[in-house]
């Protein structure tokens, strides 16, 4: 049996809408507001996505549960997550526009993705920072509690 066997019958992820508003702030995973050309720009100037191409880039926001953080409809945050809604998640391409740090709105869109209803009860979160771990902390986030357990694969 093929992969596409494998899956047959099983529950799509769910299209549901999730949207948290603060004052003049939203947060929504509604992909068709989320501005491609915005993350691209963002991402290539990123020492984690640099080399990514707009191919790559567009595929992974098909395949991920994206959130946009938007000041009215202008794209000003951007994160996703790579999940499989039941056991794993990976907090990824995380950030707000420079011109709007320190509004706290890092915090708050964090708050608001770790709430999303169809990401409660997951036995693990992982993400990547080479400089956030004291934002990424207050949430929980810690260094590896078995990183010998841990393996990865390069491309």
């Amino acid at each position: 049996m093929d992969l596409i066997g494998l899956c047959r019958g099983r529950p799509q992820r769910s299209n549901v809408l999730y949207e948290q508003t603060s004052g003049r702030f939203s947060l929504t995973t509604d992909t068709t507001r989320i501005d491609n050309d915005v993350v691209e720009s963002f991402l290539r100037q990123t020492y984690w996505a640099a080399e990514r191409t707009r191919e790559r880039i567009d595929e992974s926001i098909r395949n991920s549960l994206c959130f946009g953080l938007f000041e009215g409809e202008r794209l000003i945050g951007f994160a996703r997550v790579v999940t499989d809604y039941a056991d794993f998640a990976w907090l990824c391409d995380v950030f707000i526009l420079e011109e709007y740090r320190g509004q706290m709105l890092g915090k708050w869109a964090l708050e608001a993705i770790l709430a999303h209803p169809r990401l409660q009860g997951l036995r693990r979160w992982v993400l990547a920072t080479k400089d956030a771990h004291g934002l990424y902390a207050q949430f929980g986030f810690q260094a590896l509690t078995a990183p010998d357990r841990w393996m990865e694969r390069l491309g």
